[in-house]
């Protein structure tokens, strides 16, 4: 009898399973939309329960860091506009790269300057220990408040990288340059020992662990490097013969790559005073890529803003051209030749920032 009642009792309970389920499905199928919204929002109970509130959200309702992309300056107005969004990124990797005396460092020190006007901390490691104080100071670096740091070895480098970022309180950190970060089992091994991908597995390593914190933080990384020349096979050329120091990892972190490269020589007097240069947005995750400016730079100033001003002028037709005269608007000349303007907005700056304000409300307008 015990074992009757037993069978009956698992019978009874064998039926009320099969009622449930057989209700919960009929439920599910009259409404499937309301029973998949129930599983994610359990699904995001479980992982913020799990991983802390925060882990994840709905991008529309994001924090303004994550939905709007705020950017830093490259001191430029023609390449903030090619960048698409008026600027470097903030939390993201940025490479700079080209020949030797491309600009790349100048570069760089106008991007620390453009931070630093608007209070900003800046670090710059200076890898390769050639940092030119005069240099940075005629650039608008403020060199009293930039933080150096010249490390030995590149490990040292990467961790001095690592720390102000984890920090969240610097705006920029410049490595200048990728090849310069020497590996220790490098510098302390014989020159006859083979070190092979070295360099590259450290920089794989070091990305892995900044990328994290860097987002975070809001910091703008920007690694400078150098080009490097294939092995010609053959006496035959296919394709890219150059390639950038460091292996393949910092291309895949880098949310934008600049190529600079000289295209040409500036002369006053028979003299080679400056040089000008062309930047390409090779990659770009922000705005559409391969855009392209041509910059004037100048020997122991940087980039010059008044040339700048001056095309972008006659572009908008703020300014005019009468033969080799240079006029506003109105009409009133302001210089014969180029270097006759460019000294004239020098020497008038309240006239120069009307301008540059003019160049740049029109280049950044917003397209209907």
């Amino acid at each position: 009898m015990a074992l009757v009642r037993a069978g009956l009792v698992r019978a009874r309970m064998a039926l009320a399973v099969g009622a449930r389920s057989l209700a919960f499905s009929s439920k599910s199928e009259a409404n499937p939309a309301s029973a998949a919204n129930e599983a994610l929002e359990a699904a995001i109970s479980q992982v913020e329960k799990n991983h802390g509130a925060g882990t994840v959200m709905r991008l529309g309702s994001a924090s303004e860091s994550i939905r709007n992309c705020s950017v830093i300056p490259t001191g430029s107005l023609q390449l903030d506009a090619i960048l698409g969004v008026g600027g470097l990124p903030r939390g993201r990797v940025c490479e700079i790269y080209g020949p030797e005396a491309s600009g790349k460092t100048t570069l760089a020190l106008h991007i620390i300057a453009e931070a630093q006007r608007r209070n900003g901390t800046c670090v710059f490691v200076d890898a390769e220990h050639a940092l030119d104080r005069e240099y940075a100071d005629q650039i608008g670096v403020n060199t009293d408040t930039l933080l150096l740091s010249q490390p030995d070895t590149g490990e040292q480098a990467l961790d001095v990288v690592d720390t102000f970022i984890r920090s969240a309180s610097v705006d920029v950190v410049c490595v200048d340059s990728v090849a310069a970060l020497v590996p220790k089992a490098e510098l302390e091994g014989a020159m006859t020992e083979p070190h092979m991908a070295l360099q590259a597995r450290l920089m794989s390593k070091a990305l892995r662990k900044i990328s994290h914190s860097l987002a975070k933080s809001g910091t703008l990384l920007v690694f400078l490097n150098q080009v490097r020349q294939k092995i010609n096979m053959g006496g035959f050329s296919y394709g890219i013969t150059e390639y950038t120091s460091g292996g393949t990892a910092l291309k895949y972190y880098s949310s934008v790559r600049m190529e600079i490269r000289k295209i040409g020589s500036i002369k006053r007097d028979n003299e080679i005073v400056g040089h000008n240069v062309r930047v390409k947005v090779a990659k770009n995750k922000v705005a559409p890529p391969f855009k392209q400016v041509q910059l004037m730079l100048e020997f122991g100033k940087g980039l010059c803003p008044y040339s700048e001003v001056l095309d972008l002028g006659l572009h908008f037709g703020l300014l005019q051209q009468k033969g080799s005269w240079f006029a506003l608007a109105g009409g009133e000349n302001i210089g014969q030749g180029k270097e006759a303007a460019k000294d004239f907005l020098r020497d008038n700056p309240a006239l120069y920032e009307d301008l540059r304000g003019q160049v740049k409300d029109l280049l950044f307008a917003k397209k209907e």
